[in-house]
């Protein structure tokens, strides 16, 4: 079951702070106080007003709590279960390695990066399943098979003939047929390497937070973690991106 995260995990989190500090929050919250001064309210009842108008605006970047999202490894194949199953063994060691911290600024701090590596395996279980959806779809064509039929037509194809006759339209579709498998064989290939790649820099970010955990003595010491952790969720962002796209362009027979 994918983690949830509680109200004040999903607080302390790069978006709210942004929205803290944004142009739009602290706009709400004049335009609040000038309505409270127009209406002729108190200062308090002024103040007021414009707070609960920034808050409104802050608690809307508050991100919402995943519940639907379940991840189960055992729901896939080989090798797709085996990242997501590594991926969520790293999870669980760095919310481990989170509770060996002193409280304070530094596990607070490594509790926010915790919920980048839960975002990290949610997008490994989305590529995971694009994967092994990309690769069920692969098995349904018969590559070997496409091949002996071309060769054979080719065989007996003798002198020229027209772009339009049914010879030609067959070599065209066996081609095409060959061609969309080593399309899809070489993007399952490159999402096999690229998941097992994410997954031990996964690996490597639990080590060095087991490390920070007791060794940190300042929050700035985790910035490169920090940094490396929310590099590896982009990645996986862009990794599951691109599936979503190379599927549309396969299934239209693009390159």
């Amino acid at each position: 079951m994918a983690s949830r995260r509680s109200f004040r995990d999903r607080f302390f989190t790069p978006p709210v702070a942004r929205a803290i500090m944004s142009p739009l929050g602290i706009l709400l919250a004049g335009a609040g106080a000038a309505v409270g001064i127009v209406v002729g309210l108190p200062v308090a009842g002024v103040v007021a007003l414009g707070g609960a108008a920034w808050a409104a605006r802050v608690a809307t970047a508050v991100p919402r709590d995943q519940r639907g999202d379940r991840i189960d490894p055992f729901a896939l194949g080989e090798p797709w279960r085996r990242f997501v199953s590594d991926a969520k063994q790293a999870q669980t060691k760095f919310d481990a390695a989170v509770g060996r911290a002193d409280a304070g600024p530094l596990r607070e701090r490594l509790r926010e990066i915790a919920a980048r590596v839960s975002e990290g395996v949610a997008e490994c279980w989305r590529v995971a399943q694009r994967g092994e959806a990309l690769t069920d779809a692969r098995q349904q064509i018969d590559s070997d098979q496409a091949q002996v039929e071309l060769d054979e037509v080719m065989a007996e194809w003798s002198g020229p003939a027209r772009v339009d006759s049914p010879t030609a339209r067959t070599v065209e579709a066996l081609k095409a047929q060959l061609a969309s498998a080593a399309r899809m064989d070489e993007i399952i290939v490159d999402t096999r390497d690229r998941l097992r790649l994410l997954n031990a820099r996964l690996d490597e970010a639990v080590a060095r937070a087991y490390e920070l955990s007791v060794q940190a003595s300042d929050v700035a010491d985790l910035s490169g973690l920090g940094d490396d952790v929310d590099g590896l969720v982009g990645e996986m962002e862009a990794l599951r991106q691109g599936l979503e796209e190379a599927g549309g362009q396969t299934a239209t027979g693009t390159a």
